[in-house]
């Protein structure tokens, strides 16, 4: 067993123990009188094949469905009866599963979300109820309009990689898995050196690390040889090329009452993290907040849009910078030469030293008021651990944000925001 304590010049220095079969355990004593156990895994959607895409969304569902000691929905009820709150999520690239608690029950509690995760039933009856519960909400993904939008995005975005796929996979494939299929995914992905356990909450970390070692103890056991391996654990894949043109992809949609625009730009993801903390900063400075240049001008100034927003979305391959919005169709060329026309500008004369410093300081208050809970620290801790099996990067976000300059913006927009290269998805209502 090896146990680390980060520096204690972060804001917060949480333990770090990785045991002999694999198992990460994070914990940390904050005293607020809750506890909170994030189990985080590196199961999602982009480590799927297309065979089998949507099975570890479907897999979150079922691990609630009972193990050979709860009964399907024994879990949720105990939870309850204590005041405790439990959920999960599934993602591209992770899976993961929280029970939030008082100190006096955590001890109790904790156990059975192990249980659950680590030893679901995957009955064939409760498979079959569930697929349809799976079914529908694909059925109102694909009705909510700005779901269907950023799909289609993330599909001129990626051309190979599976951050094109849905999470919740298409229904033709949910449609033909089997419960066998599930129960050798889950022997294959759900092992120890796989699984991140975070415990932060108003415990000694001896005691919560003691907790949760002994109940994966009492709760894990090696599961026997799958008839089919799944290679779940890494990325095989290599990042794609920046565009070197417009890709433009136009749809019809007579559900929209009003267009729908996504600029897109193939940017680096954690693989290369120093690279990101600019294009946070430019997303912050383009298209979020009443101040930000993109909702002045194109909603408050000229009223060409009702939304408007820009984003840095971080994946572990490649991310993607976009901006999105909401418009009448007859103002999409004008908005879209007045974005190119920001990217311009920035990459000319970069971005003012106020815009800078105010997201900088918006950066470090939020940072701090986004911690306050420990469920709050734990998700900070599990998805920056499971992904990149380092904290650091987690707890110094502001010190980097802090410490770039104008030309590091300026030099961040020439290299990966040009505006004569993009991914573009218009969607139009049909006339």
């Amino acid at each position: 067993m090896l146990t680390s304590v980060l520096d204690s010049s972060v804001s917060h220095a949480p333990t770090i123990v990785n045991l002999d079969n694999g198992l990460t355990i994070i914990a940390e004593q904050m005293p607020v009188e809750a506890v909170n156990l994030n189990v985080w895994l590196r199961v999602g959607s982009a480590l799927e094949s297309n065979e089998i895409n949507g099975m570890a969304h479907f897999l979150e569902h079922m691990v609630f469905k009972g193990t050979p000691s709860l009964k399907s929905g024994e879990f949720e009820q105990r939870i309850e009866q204590r005041g405790a709150v439990t959920n999960a999520a599934t993602s591209q690239e992770y899976t993961h599963f929280y029970v939030t608690s008082a100190p006096a029950d955590f001890a109790s509690l904790m156990p059975l979300q192990l249980d659950v995760v680590l030893n679901p039933s995957i009955g064939d009856e409760a498979f079959e109820r569930e697929r349809f519960v799976v079914l529908e909400e694909i059925r109102r993904s694909d009705d909510n309009p700005r779901r269907r939008t950023f799909y289609r995005a993330m599909e001129t975005c990626f051309e190979s990689l599976p951050y094109r796929r849905p999470v919740l996979g298409p229904a033709s494939v949910i449609e033909q898995l089997t419960p066998q299929q599930m129960r050798d995914f889950h022997a294959s992905c759900y092992q120890p050196e796989s699984v991140t356990a975070v415990a932060v909450g108003n415990l000694p970390v001896e005691k919560l690390i003691k907790l949760v070692t002994d109940s994966f103890d009492q709760t894990y056991s090696p599961k026997p040889q799958v008839s089919e391996k799944f290679e779940g654990l890494t990325l095989p894949f290599s990042a794609e090329l920046p565009f070197t043109d417009i890709v433009r992809h136009n749809y019809e949609d007579e559900r929209l009452q009003q267009a729908r625009l996504m600029m897109m730009w193939r940017v680096p993801g954690l693989l290369d993290l120093s690279e990101t903390y600019a294009l946070d900063v430019l997303a912050a400075i383009l298209g979020q907040g009443k101040v930000s240049r993109l909702f002045r001008e194109l909603r408050e100034e000229k009223g060409l849009v009702s939304h408007v927003s820009v984003s840095n979305m971080t994946q572990n391959i490649q991310g993607m910078f976009y901006v999105a919005a909401q418009l009448p169709s007859e103002n999409l060329a004008e908005v879209e030469q007045i974005i190119a026309k920001h990217l311009r500008q920035i990459q000319e004369e970069s971005v003012t030293l106020a815009e800078l410093e105010r997201i900088q300081t918006q950066v470090v208050n939020r940072f701090i008021f986004s911690n306050e809970r420990p469920s709050d620290r734990a998700n900070l801790y599990g998805y920056y651990y499971s992904q990149l099996q380092d904290l650091s990067p987690a707890l110094t976000y502001p010190a980097r944000i802090q410490a770039l300059s104008l030309d590091d913006i300026q030099a961040a927009a020439q290299q990966y925001l040009s505006p004569n290269a993009y991914g573009i998805t218009v969607v139009k209502p049909t006339v």
